[in-house]
């Protein structure tokens, strides 16, 4: 067994990132890529999944692939995991970092809004859980990550599609996280604060961007590749007596 910084190698492990092609995923598919693993970047974008991949194989000298899948889409998913098995032949690690955010005020959203943001960052991953246990329960061994958000720990106004489907992934990483430790799986989440994502660039120099980062310790936006150790962490075997669990990524926003 590795120990040390050996722990947090994993050549030979293969990552299948939803929303991979872009922002925290593609920072965290570059991440596991530095550590050895072949990360398979899943976008709606094929183009844009194909190009990352490419980089990401250059860069880091592994393959990296790219798959396209609505993952809201349960037919659609299940495709996703045949296609990935069927080209990798295992499937050690999934981050469930595909997800939406449409913001304002309650009265001012339509359902449809709302069961958007749900369908894609709870749904989706649900779905993608579900598809990956089976295998990962065959190899007794597999990390799952789940990428809530500090908005999954704590309330912001005019937010309530997004922190209500926050606040699912958190409760999903806990009541999974103790379903298949037994199995040898680990379960976690990462809980990002605020990023200087696409996501997030709309309100970048308003004055909503600037109450959120003034609440941070350090005062900024977070750099994506902030966000890597994180998930090389919980991917990693150094993380096997982890389940369960929150890491906050937030700049001290929630301290």
């Amino acid at each position: 067994m590795s120990v040390g910084i050996q722990q947090f190698r994993m050549d030979g492990r293969v990552a299948l990132i939803t929303g991979g092609s872009r922002g925290l995923g593609r920072s965290m598919a570059e991440g596991l890529a530095s550590a050895g693993a072949q990360p398979i970047l899943v976008g709606r974008d094929h183009d844009v999944a194909h190009a990352a991949a490419e980089e990401i194989s250059q860069q880091f000298d592994v393959e990296a692939l790219a798959l396209t899948a609505d993952v809201t889409d349960e037919k659609a998913v299940a495709g996703l995991v045949a296609d990935a098995m069927a080209q990798k032949g295992r499937l050690d690690i999934l981050i469930n970092s595909a997800g939406i955010n449409i913001r304002g005020p309650i009265d001012e959203l339509s359902l449809d809004d709302f069961q958007q943001v749900m369908q894609t960052n709870v749904t989706g991953t649900w779905l993608c859980c579900r598809e990956v246990v089976p295998i990962m329960k065959r190899a007794a061994w597999g990390r799952i990550i789940n990428v809530a958000s500090t908005l999954g720990l704590i309330g912001l106004s005019d937010r309530t599609p997004y922190t209500t489907s926050k606040g699912a992934v958190v409760q999903m990483t806990r009541a999974l996280g103790l379903e298949l430790a037994p199995a040898g799986i680990t379960v976690n989440a990462i809980c990002p604060g605020p990023f200087l994502t696409e996501m997030n660039q709309p309100i970048a120099g308003t004055p909503d961007g600037d109450r959120i980062i003034s609440a941070t310790a350090v005062e900024r936006w977070g750099e994506l590749r902030e966000i890597q150790g994180a998930a090389i962490f919980l991917a990693s075997d150094a993380a096997s007596y982890v389940v369960g669990s929150m890491m906050v990524v937030d700049g001290g926003w929630t301290a």
